[in-house]
């Protein structure tokens, strides 16, 4: 049974696969002006689940002086925002495996929006944070399909090339993030970077029909969705795919905590302003960038993510006894890029890794997957801002930095790599 979406097959390189999942041939649906549009939108639908914590964090102290709140408070934002993408994964997986990949799109995205306009009228942090619990469910849909549609037409090399590519172009969407953040909330306050954010979702709804359903009839669940949840247990129960979950969910969870603590550090400690930090964050995300690419060269991919732990590793030492004794943004931003740079590595490399173990459930893998980084950096995110925010910080990067090596050992342990 053939999706009513795809055309007669033409031969393809080793690694694409068929509606029906086989390999060695894909629908001509997928030609290279296509391939180059899935792109495009993959690098879309992924921002969009960077933007939705990037761009507003410039904002942070802004916030806290407007509505008279803590900084625990505010960071509480985020958390809300991570819990919400966490949430919408589990739930979306199942039903995209269930229904499609494109009406969980849609309908997420447009949650989005109207979360997006909600958080405007917000009277007080409280609600303001409860509008970025549904604005996290509404980006999720994009972010972890940005992950499944790749999984559904490609596995090998050919998946680790498309994801590193999109991983490599999406660092534009964390380091373009917080500078249209800052430009916006010195321009407009705060309440300016949620219309950019709802205008920008809605750009992602009116390119969605060019987009072909990458998950044909054939290969969907059978049933009520919710009696796919049980598929979660499946993949829990296999090692290798929860070892790369666990290695990607901590790292993740180190670049929230990141994220979360650099608006207090650079703009409240050092004296940037919103736009200055905004560009100093933005530069810094290059690295990801550079690293999620440099993955590549790799072969086997799985050393990328070792060298980029002890990268990691070096980088978080050398800052956390900058943070207790050495009081300088240069140090400071120095250290920075080093850990972000081996962030970048692992991104990468357990990225493919995992989506290339759980395949057979790539929409549950990829939910899996996305939300294992958001439970640890809503952990993490509020803890960096309590007492001194240098030492808290130092702190909670050392803690993450553990688990980081931990799941990195248990990477080494398991079979070897087969995606060479």
């Amino acid at each position: 049974m053939t999706d009513k979406n795809t055309s007669s097959p033409a031969h393809t390189p080793a690694g694409a696969l068929s509606p029906s999942g086989s390999n060695g041939t894909q629908p001509q649906s997928y030609d290279k002006k296509y391939y180059a549009f899935l792109v495009f939108y993959l690098v879309l639908l992924s921002a969009l689940g960077s933007f939705v914590n990037d761009m507003y964090t410039p904002a942070l102290p802004a916030m806290c002086r407007f509505f008279g709140c803590s900084v625990p408070l505010a960071q509480m934002g985020l958390t809300t925002g991570m819990i919400g993408l966490g949430v919408g994964q589990m739930l979306l997986g199942p039903i995209s495996d269930r229904y499609g990949r494109k009406p969980v799109l849609v309908g997420s995205v447009i949650v989005f929006i109207i979360a997006a306009i909600a958080s405007l009228f917000s009277p007080s942090i409280h609600i303001f944070n409860t509008c970025r619990f549904f604005q996290g469910i509404g980006a999720s849909g994009g972010y972890f399909l940005a992950r499944t549609i790749p999984a559904d037409l490609y596995r090998g090399r050919l998946l680790a090339k498309l994801m590193a590519l999109i991983g490599a172009i999406n660092g534009i969407a964390p380091a373009s993030a917080p500078v249209i953040g800052g430009v916006t909330a010195d321009a407009f306050g705060w309440k300016g970077i949620f219309i950019v954010l709802a205008i920008f979702a809605a750009a992602i709804l009116a390119i969605a029909p060019a987009l072909r359903e990458p998950l044909p009839v054939s290969r969907r669940t059978t049933g009520a969705w919710w009696k796919s949840l049980p598929g979660y247990i499946i993949l829990i129960k296999n090692r290798a795919f929860m070892i790369h979950v666990c290695f990607k969910g901590t790292a993740l969870g180190l670049l929230f905590a990141y994220i979360s603590t650099a608006p207090f550090i650079l703009q409240t400690h050092y004296g940037l302003s919103q736009t200055v930090f905004g560009l100093v964050i933005g530069f810094n995300a290059l690295f990801v960038a550079a690293g999620s690419m440099l993955a590549l060269k790799f072969n086997p991919l799985k050393k990328a993510a070792t060298c980029g732990s002890f990268i990691m590793l070096a980088g978080v030492i050398l800052q956390a006894i900058a943070l207790y004794c050495i009081h300088s943004i240069w140090i400071f931003e120095a250290f920075m890029v080093i850990i972000l740079f081996g962030l970048g590595l692992i991104f990468s490399t357990t990225n493919t890794l995992a989506m290339n173990e759980g395949r057979d459930r790539a929409g549950e893998a990829s939910s899996l997957l996305g939300t294992a980084g958001y439970v640890v950096g809503s952990i993490a995110s509020p803890l960096v801002g309590i007492g001194n925010i240098l030492h808290s910080t130092a702190i909670v990067f050392i803690v993450l930095t553990a688990l980081v090596m931990i799941c990195c050992h248990g990477s080494k342990k398991i079979a070897p790599d087969l995606m060479k």
